[in-house]
């Protein structure tokens, strides 16, 4: 791999010099083009100010603007803009350690390895170890590309550093937002829920596993167009029905792979003094019958 950008890690006294390098690599975005039905050709893209006649505006005539209240702006030059970037320093400073489990990972965004610049594998492979045996992450600020970013910086397993970009506070919304209504959960129901959960649990993540069969999918279909042959059209799958009995839906989620429900999750057995009623109901209900019948 080739390397992003440099910095170096500060690290108390100890500066480290480092390379970044792409953690990840998305698969190329299967995108279409937008076509005059007419001829075929690509049409373009053109910006018109409604003000002026929708008069096209060719991008040298173009200003760049914050809204600050409705319909009103105030613009800036590039050399304006440029002055309030952040000046990229190219230093990783290290604030704090936090253990790594305390991070949500909602506030997860890219993520870049680490590599140490030639002479700085010493004092890298020490702060790796260092963290990795203290159980604790880096939290970081890094500014590149005109922004300051909040960054963790954590040790793989196989001796080298990550640094992963995280989202600052105010951009993560309340999970309280959703509005989770309070709802029973019954003990039967959460036995069954969890007798599920072991039967498909795994003990390691293996990402090979899963693929992306929707892009698969697509790209199969395309070709069969560039071949000259007719896209196969589905009938999209009938919505599944509303779940009535939670219950019910559990133990046939469990029959469907062939199990049956544990012992934990069979109705509790109804007390004595609850049975007693309903033998005697049962009782009164047969002589009552037996009564009419003779009449």
């Amino acid at each position: 791999m080739r390397p992003l950008a440099t910095g170096t890690i500060s690290f108390g006294l100890v500066s480290i010099p480092v390379k970044l390098f792409s953690a990840t690599e998305s698969s190329a975005a299967i995108s279409f083009n937008m076509l005059h039905a007419k001829c075929g050709g690509r049409v373009k893209q053109q910006y018109i100010c409604p003000r002026d006649d929708n008069a096209v505006v060719p991008r040298e005539e173009m200003v760049k603007g914050y809204e600050f209240a409705k319909d009103r702006y105030v613009t800036f030059t590039p050399e304006e803009l440029k002055a309030l970037e952040e000046k990229a320093s190219q230093q990783i400073e290290i604030a704090e350690f936090a253990p790594s489990e305390k991070i949500d990972p909602v506030y997860f965004d890219k993520a870049y390895y680490l590599g140490p610049e030639k002479g700085a594998d010493r004092a890298y492979r020490l702060l790796a170890e260092a963290m990795r045996r203290s159980g604790k992450t880096a939290l970081a600020r890094y500014a590149a590309r005109g922004k300051q970013y909040l960054v963790q910086i954590r040790p793989l397993p196989e001796g080298g550093l990550v640094m992963q970009n995280l989202m600052y506070a105010d951009e993560i919304r309340p999970f309280s937002e959703v509005g989770v209504e309070p709802a029973e959960v019954k003990d039967q129901e959460l036995a069954l829920a969890r007798q599920i959960i072991e039967q498909i649990s795994t003990d390691e993540f293996k990402p090979e596993k899963y693929k992306d069969d929707v892009r698969t999918r697509i790209q199969e279909q395309i070709q069969r167009k560039v071949e000259g042959q007719e896209i196969q059209i589905e009938q999209p799958a009938a919505p599944q029905t509303q779940i009535i009995d939670l219950m019910e839906a559990l133990k046939a989620s469990l029959a469907a792979k062939g199990l049956a429900p544990s012992r934990e999750s069979a109705p509790a057995p109804a007390a004595p003094e609850e049975r007693k009623p309903a033998k005697r109901a049962a009782r009164e209900a047969k002589a009552e019958k037996k009564a009419s019948s003779r009449k």
